[in-house]
């Protein structure tokens, strides 16, 4: 049995691991950030491969896994073999428009049971629980992405039609697949998007997540478990080729 002295020892010892706090100052809300955000998509196109890297590095250090593919039809056979290895059969995925490619089908194929989320608001009650049971009972979750933030390896997702937030967090897998037009390389710069998006009010992030590897509880004692309140597995899928233009726009 623990004593009483023990735990203590052992919680100032824990956080002693913990580094120093810093000064913080609160920044200054920018006056156009729209004009702003434009100009950082601009300069991430050449940067972006560093960025990438450096994406990569954060996510795989906090238990994410990434994958790189060259064009979106290599997408399927990437979801497939990890659902072949993990024994997963059911997946929930963003509505294709929102993806910005339909991937289905080729799921289906690949043999999983693969369902899209309605891009049309649900209205019915019973249509609303049997999606909910679906994204529950479906050991996958597909989504896209947002922005990618390099400098944490986080993923930023916004809700709204097609893209509801239960994808993300109630699957066991969450997988997300993005492009080189949604990283950025601080989280100065997502601020300025998220300034954008808010002034632009265009109907998407009535929540906004930011995913920072796999679901991560710990105990009193610090002992740490994974999945407890979201996915145990994070893995982001990198297309070279830009995805649908059209989605792009929406990003910011």
């Amino acid at each position: 049995m623990t004593t009483r002295a023990e735990f203590f020892r052992r919680l100032r010892a824990e956080v002693g691991k913990a580094p120093a706090s810093f000064p913080a100052s609160v920044s200054r809300r920018p006056d156009d950030p729209g004009a702003i955000s434009e100009t950082i998509r601009r300069e991430m196109a050449e940067r972006w491969p560093q960025a990438l890297e450096r994406f990569r590095v954060e996510l795989e250090r906090v238990g994410g896994v990434f994958h790189r593919v060259a064009t979106p039809d290599a997408v399927p056979g990437v979801i497939g073999r990890l659902a072949r290895e993990r024994d997963a059969h059911r997946l929930v995925a963003w509505h294709p428009s929102t993806l910005g490619a339909d991937w289905t089908g080729a799921l289906t194929r690949d043999g999983l049971a693969a369902e899209s989320m309605p891009l049309a608001a649900v209205t019915s009650p019973a249509e609303r629980a049997r999606l909910r049971e679906a994204s529950a009972a479906a050991e996958f979750g597909l989504t896209g992405v947002d922005l990618a933030l390099a400098e944490t390896g986080s993923m930023v997702l916004r809700s709204g039609p097609g893209r509801p937030r239960s994808t993300s967090l109630l699957p066991a897998y969450h997988v997300a697949v993005f492009d080189r037009t949604v990283l950025v390389e601080s989280l100065a710069q997502v601020s300025v998007f998220l300034e954008a998006w808010h002034a632009r009010d265009d109907g998407l992030g009535g929540v906004i997540n930011f995913i920072t590897g796999p679901s991560r509880t710990a105990d009193i004692e610090l002992t740490l478990t994974r999945g407890v309140h979201g996915p145990k597995e994070v893995h982001a899928i990198f297309v070279e080729t830009p995805l649908h233009a059209a989605v792009a726009a929406t990003r910011g």
